[in-house]
């Protein structure tokens, strides 16, 4: 069973996601801010991380830029999600790290097929 990693400070978010990705079959863990995302970057060795932008204690883009930094978690597909979809910041996003880049609100058929492209 893969295993995803969803970085979210909106508990709303977090838990509607969860729930629908539970349901594909996939385990999800879950950070509500960007220090705890890389931490768990670590411990949790997830197979892909949903990353949203406008975290707390550390924002998405560092987390994504620390987390593909460091040796053992370099290789974690990483997907941004963004509700501030501003032009430039898919370029920014992948150039912070991001494997691939995707707006809120969710279109969960589009986000499932990007994740499927990873895993």
């Amino acid at each position: 069973m893969s295993k995803i990693l969803i970085v979210e400070d909106n508990e709303m978010n977090r838990d509607m996601l969860s729930r629908r990705l539970e349901r594909k079959g996939f385990n999800v863990v879950m950070a509500e801010d960007g220090q705890k995302g890389v931490d768990m970057s670590k411990s949790e060795n997830p197979d892909l991380i949903l990353m949203d932008l406008s975290l707390p204690i550390m924002d998405g883009w560092e987390a994504t830029s620390t987390i593909k930094s460091e040796e053992s978690t370099r290789d974690i597909p990483i997907i941004v999600l963004t509700a501030h979809a501003m032009s430039g910041d898919r370029e920014k996003a992948l150039e912070a790290g991001a494997d691939e880049y995707d707006t809120k609100p969710i279109d969960f058929k589009r986000l499932l097929g990007k994740i499927k492209d990873f895993i």
